[in-house]
């Protein structure tokens, strides 16, 4: 039998949108006239006297203000004690990523006789525009002493009448040295007009893009060129560093980044410099394009990118950026304009990849550090697992916070039962389930083994997405499991996991690292660290690939799930959730930690700590059980953890080398 829908109401469905768009319209005239108002108010403010003879009071009283709010994204006095026991840390390790890194002369023989399979042609383009002597030729000397000979040097100059000196300079390098192409252009076309036009002058296979005021580590080409042979690599980038006063040894931010992370790229221009791609993934698209300019390379990034079949990282520390008045290193206010042109860009890549109806709106790490909220698809259910023995009032928190502060409503919880002794938790069951249908209460009557619990839990699950829940938490944003979903829709989304605090407020969960720990299986980053600190290079304000979340709470469809067979119930305990993100992983998705998502998680109140006796044991067990099953992974290392990082501490902290 044919059913046929019920009619639609045309003019019915007409006068409510008409409605509804004469409200706007009315709300719009309202904003706009309360608009006008403080424009005016604004005004009268500027021009009072009063305030144009406070102006260097004003200036104190911000700065102290900015100082104030530093010390509030670093966590309070506390972070700001953990601060300066990372700098010190950091001043220590700096030693060894500054000139001290520069090849010996025996090194340097070694990569300069060095003869690869593919000897490739790096065109390296370089826009001018009245640059400094110094820096230029700073600049053009860290390309005529890189270790790998097959570069060409394309510079297009787009410098004013005073500055005549840029031309003067770069023609006496190229009458020495036939690497070097220089181009005097009619007029200046802007940082993206004139690196188009070093591409006209480039000849390489490959196209390097390098700032007319930075320097290259004299290795770098030769790092490349061998990636590029045992990788097959079409784009490649390094790490890289901001120095002051001249001196590349002056180092102010080392940025060590992690491999290919296609969602940290949305939200933040991480790769940056030292791009470096086959030429050939420029067909049929331009290099930089105009109407991103201030942010034509993390346009350029994201579309190369995405074509791009073997992106490599090379991590190590070979470009530094240099910071002066005027440069973007110095500060984003630099050139605000670099705001809008990184939105537009980001917009454009995700609506490429056929996302629509998104927000991207700026963080409080930075203008230009996004959160991209995707449309919720439908109104799928969630089936959330908590597995449960005694603890009554942790599970009444928990489940009284699903049901009283979460804004998706379609969503069932399973609770599944494990050999509990009191009557106050039968009597609670009793309670939940006669309040609200959709919580329901199953049996698991063996020994404890946390996979095999919620793998019980799973199969008499309804939904189409499952959520893995500790008893122990409680939810703080209202809208967690939307922020969890959107992620978790992606057909390129594994298991979406949120941020998590202990009840002091600091963190607890903010992503799971491979070899992290003393154990060097996996352990989480950003660990003990306060809420309102940033994290690393801002990492704690933006969503991000990693390559494993807590079990804790995790979120991942159904059919995933099953399809990698659930928790590995070998995994009594512990380590079940890393090895469940990691067969995700083996199957090409992408696991996503999202600090939008956050919950209270008062770890080991249901079942102690795993550091003494019988638990020690088997938390050992299982670790060298993990340590055998993904020996492989780990002997590669983290892809998101940069390997310059220490293996013994969560705070990003670098490796010293010993003397």
């Amino acid at each position: 039998m044919t059913l046929i829908p019920e009619e639609i109401n045309y003019k019915e469905a007409y006068e409510k949108e008409h409605l509804k768009s004469a409200q706007l319209a009315s709300r719009v005239a309202e904003l706009e006239e309360k608009n006008d108002l403080l424009e005016f108010k604004l005004n009268r403010i500027k021009t009072n006297p009063l305030w144009v003879h406070t102006t260097g009071l004003r200036k104190v009283m911000h700065a102290v203000l900015r100082q104030t709010t530093r010390v509030k994204n670093c966590g309070g006095v506390r972070g700001v004690l953990a601060k300066v026991d990372y700098k010190k840390r950091e001043a220590e390790a700096k030693k060894q990523f500054g000139t001290d890194s520069f090849p010996t002369a025996e090194e340097r023989k070694f990569q300069e006789e060095s003869v690869f399979e593919r000897m490739v042609k790096i065109s390296i383009l370089v826009p001018l525009y009245n640059t400094p002597k110094d820096f230029l030729n700073e600049m053009i000397q860290s390309v005529t002493t890189q270790t790998y000979g097959n570069w060409e040097l394309c510079l297009a100059d787009g410098s004013d009448a005073e500055h005549s000196f840029v031309g003067d300079i770069c023609k006496e390098y190229a009458a020495k040295d036939p690497r070097i192409v220089y181009h005097k252009l009619e007029k200046n076309e802007g940082i993206s007009g004139n690196t188009n036009a070093c591409l006209k002058l480039a000849t390489g296979e490959y196209i390097a893009l390098f700032d007319h005021d930075d320097i290259l580590h004299p290795s770098v080409l030769y790092e490349y060129v061998k990636v590029i042979n045992e990788k097959n690599a079409d784009y490649i980038y390094c790490d890289e560093t901001t120095f002051k006063d001249g001196d590349i040894n002056k180092m102010l931010t080392l940025h060590f980044k992690p491999d290919y992370a296609p969602d940290n790229l949305r939200a933040n221009n991480y790769i940056c410099h030292f791009s470096c791609f086959k030429r050939t993934l420029l067909d049929g698209t331009e290099l930089f394009r105009t109407k991103f300019d201030g942010s034509q390379d993390h346009d350029m990034i994201l579309r190369l990118t995405d074509m791009a079949e073997n992106v490599v990282h090379v991590p190590k520390l070979m470009y530094y950026w240099r910071s002066h008045a005027g440069s973007v290193a110095s500060g984003i206010d630099a050139k605000s304009y670099a705001i809008e042109a990184a939105r537009g860009a980001v917009a454009e890549h995700l609506k490429n990849h056929g996302f629509e109806h998104f927000k991207i709106t700026s963080t409080r790490a930075f203008e230009t550090i996004f959160k991209v909220s995707y449309q919720i698809v439908g109104n799928p259910k969630i089936s959330i697992v908590i597995a449960n023995k005694d603890h009554v009032e942790d599970l009444r928190r928990c489940i009284s916070s699903i049901l009283e502060k979460s804004t998706h409503d379609n969503f069932e919880i399973v609770v599944v039962e494990n050999n509990s002794t009191t009557k106050e938790i039968f009597d609670y069951y009793k309670e939940i389930q006669e309040k609200d249908s959709r919580v329901k209460v199953v049996t698991y009557t063996g020994d404890f083994n946390y996979s095999a619990v919620n793998n019980l839990g799973v199969k008499h699950t309804t939904g189409d997405y499952i959520l893995l829940l500790n008893n122990d938490t409680e939810v703080i944003t209202v809208n967690w499991m939307e922020e969890l979903l959107m992620y978790a829709q992606r057909e390129d989304v594994g298991a979406v996991g949120a941020k998590l605090y202990y009840a002091n407020k600091t963190i607890q969960h903010a992503g799971v690292v491979i070899g992290l720990g003393a154990h060097r299986t996996a352990g989480h980053t950003h660990y003990g660290q306060s809420r309102e600190n940033l994290g690393y290079m801002g990492r704690l304000c933006y969503s991000q690939n990693v390559t494993a979340v807590t079990g804790a709470c995790l979120l991942v469809k159904k059919s995933l799930y099953e399809e990698v067979g659930g928790l590995d119930e070998s995994f009594v305990i512990s380590l079940n959730d890393v090895d469940f993100c990691l067969k995700l992983r083996e199957k090409g998705y992408l696991n996503v930690f999202t600090p939008f998502a956050e919950l209270y998680h008062y770890e080991s109140i249901s079942r102690g700590l795993d550091d003494q006796g019988e638990k020690a044991q088997r938390y050992n067990e299982e670790s060298e059980r993990f340590r055998n099953k993904w020996k492989a992974q780990l002997e590669a290392g983290d892809p998101y953890y940069n390997p310059n990082f220490s293996l013994d501490r969560s705070d990003f902290s670098l490796k010293i080398k010993k003397a």
